[in-house]
């Protein structure tokens, strides 16, 4: 589904010169004061609002609004029990751990997670080692975000000869960096995002970010409202929608090429992405654009679906199938290993899927999930650095209430929307993670409102953004403040330090749109895999190291390198030895939760094994509050 005029395209530049805008008056704002902390924290300034949204848009992440919607796309309602925690995890995370976050940094003068380690253990090399595992796993969690917001400019301007003819130009300019595998369309999407993201986060800094996570956090739930409405207007109400899912069956994925009798004509051939074909008695999509170059007979083998539900094949054929300027060659096609043949597989637990036999959600992963979530959440850093910026406990309280109800507003909408995608966008179940902004054209033209696809497509944009944003911000601030301030030169200039931290900014961005030139099929893995690695490094050390005045230093380096350890190995074991895309699961549980007990192991072994801590220490973190703290 492609735009038909240019109305969503100006909608979604209004906004996004609107972020830029934002950036501007925020490097304004910081030219008169400390630069870290008015760079990295924004002074420790937010209040209600500004913590609710920041947080939440932080946390909502490409796996929100790309990988999350692309899973309820491809099994169905059983995704309401996996996301069923991630309501509470702002409770967990706020609740334990933000009123002494917000204490500890304060006296401290604490930056970065890493910042609080250094000072709670008094050891340098800790704080390099979290501020290393922090920086390879949070630019690892970066290409799904940085990969959804090239598909959604891909998606939005794909359609323009313009941006076509600049994207097969760019490719034939720089064939060393560009993957000719690639397609140059979302490499031109990719490099469009990556300017725009790096540049606003670069100039702007923390303020810039929180500012523009506030616009971003309305953008995204006014967004998915909005598509929820359109979405049961146009499959004629849930009832409907559900007596539809309960009669499909899964398709059938594999792989094509289109043949000439003869050369292409000068400019080649194109097929467009999500175009239906007939083959016989049998229905199929593209899921991918068809380009036959010039001079050539054949093109290269694109990813199509093969639609195998009746009614569905009746209902796509009804008003006839378009005929193509080439003739297709099926290579392959590979049924699902559990729902293949079988009806209402969708409707309920554990769902289809396509290589594993049990199902995509069997009943002790959905248990295991109920706590991942919690876990995952309270232990990213990127959620612990906002709560060293908030201005009181009456804030804290407050934004837990409200971050609660926002979740609620995004997560149980977006389950009902992409089951209705099954029915209003089939066969796009090899490129799952484009459902998002496909579906806001659809829903948006089928409203007669076509302009309304820019504001629909802001949402998951803003998503990403808004994690690109922080992520890039806090890498940047630990190897900064980290390890250059506090190894290398603990007497830098505010000039140096600001150069510095533009510097990193920029090459951070340049590692991460690298890492999204090869983009993995569900984005939503690579984010649970480095969300989960980043709560199992962090969230027993930070909690324990702020609880507990006996947890030392061995116990912290323990906790950490025990859990991870634990963790990656179970990801190895699927990954490697089983050649599968999902880990290990021993007793059901997920690599999380024996990654998370092996790190509360570790510490624990650790802290016994050897001394205990300065009483400097213990005062700084266990002593009186500061006599100017709010803490009531």
């Amino acid at each position: 589904m492609t735009p038909t005029d240019n109305s969503s395209l100006i909608a979604f530049i209004c906004y996004t010169a609107v972020v830029l805008a934002l950036a501007v008056i925020s490097n304004y704002a910081f030219k008169k004061r400390s630069f870290l902390s008015e760079y990295f924290l924004g002074s420790r300034g937010l209040g209600v609002i500004a913590l609710a949204l920041t947080f939440g848009a932080t946390s909502a992440s490409a796996g929100s609004f790309a990988g999350f919607p692309s899973l309820i796309y491809a099994h169905g309602w059983s995704l309401a029990l996996w996301i069923a925690s991630y309501m509470i995890f702002p409770i967990c995370s706020m609740g334990i751990l933000g009123k002494r976050l917000s204490v500890i940094s304060q006296r401290t003068g604490a930056i970065t997670v890493p910042d609080i380690l250094r000072e709670r253990f008094e050891s340098r090399t800790l704080a390099l080692l979290s501020t290393s595992l922090m920086a390879i796993l949070l630019c690892v969690y970066l290409v799904p975000q940085f990969t959804l917001a090239a598909l959604i400019m891909q998606q939005l301007l794909g359609s323009s000869p313009i941006y076509q003819e600049l994207a097969i130009q760019l490719q034939t300019v720089l064939p060393e960096l560009i993957p000719q595998t690639a397609n140059p369309e979302y490499v031109f999407g990719l490099l469009l995002f990556a300017l725009l993201v790096v540049v606003y986060t670069t100039f702007g800094g923390f303020r810039a970010v929180v500012w523009t996570d506030i616009l971003q956090g309305f953008v995204m739930v006014i967004g998915v409202l909005l598509m929820l409405i359109f979405a049961i207007i146009q499959v004629g109400g849930l009832p409907n929608a559900s007596s539809a899912m309960s009669s499909m069956q899964p398709p059938r994925l594999g792989t094509a090429s289109f043949n000439l009798d003869m050369p292409a004509p000068p400019n080649g051939i194109r097929i467009d992405s999500e175009t239906w074909f007939m083959l016989g008695d049998d229905l199929y999509r593209t899921n991918e654009a068809v380009h036959i170059l010039e001079g050539t007979q054949e093109s290269a083998s694109v990813k199509v679906t093969q639609i195998m539900t009746p009614f569905e094949i009746d209902r796509i054929t009804a008003d006839g199938v378009a005929e193509l300027p080439a003739t297709a060659v099926i290579h392959e096609l590979t049924p699902y290993a559990r729902g293949d043949g079988q009806s209402g597989t969708y409707m309920k637990p554990p769902g289809p899927s396509p290589s594993d036999p049990n199902g995509f959600l069997p009943l002790g992963l959905a248990v295991s999930f109920f706590a991942f979530w919690a876990l995952a959440g309270t232990g990213q850093p990127s959620n612990m650095v906002r709560l060293m910026a908030f201005t009181g406990t009456r804030t804290l309280r407050r934004a837990i209430a409200s971050l609660v109800t926002y979740f609620l507003m995004i997560y149980f909408p977006l389950v009902i929307i992409f089951c209705c995608a099954r029915l209003l966008a089939p066969g796009l179940d090899h490129t799952p993670d484009r459902i998002m902004p496909v579906m806001a054209y659809i829903l948006s033209e089928g409203a007669g409102v076509p302009w309304l696809a820019g504001i629909l497509i802001a949402a998951p944009f803003a998503a990403a953004m808004s994690t690109v944003d922080s992520f890039i911000l806090m890498i940047s601030s630990s190897v900064v403040r980290d390890v250059y301030q506090q190894s290398i030169h603990p007497c830098a200039s505010q000039r140096s330090l600001k150069w510095i931290s533009y510097g990193t900014t920029l090459l951070i961005g340049l590692i991460a749109t690298f890492g999204a030139l090869y983009p993995p099929q569900f984005l939503q893995y690579i984010i649970v895999f480095t969300g989960g690695g980043l709560a199992v490094a962090f969230l027993a050390p930070v909690a324990l190291g702020i609880y507990w005045p006996r947890f030392n230093k061995s116990g912290a380096i323990m906790s950490m390198g025990l859990g991870i350890i634990v963790y990656a190995l179970l990801y190895l074991i699927g990954f490697i030895i089983l050649n599968d895309i999902t880990p290990v699961r021993p007793l059901g549980l997920d690599p999380l939760i024996w990654g998370f007990l092996a790190s509360l192991i570790g510490g624990w072994i650790g802290t016994y094994l050897t001394g205990s801590n300065s009483e400097e220490v213990l005062e700084k973190f266990f002593g009186k509050p500061l006599p100017t703290q709010d803490i009531s």
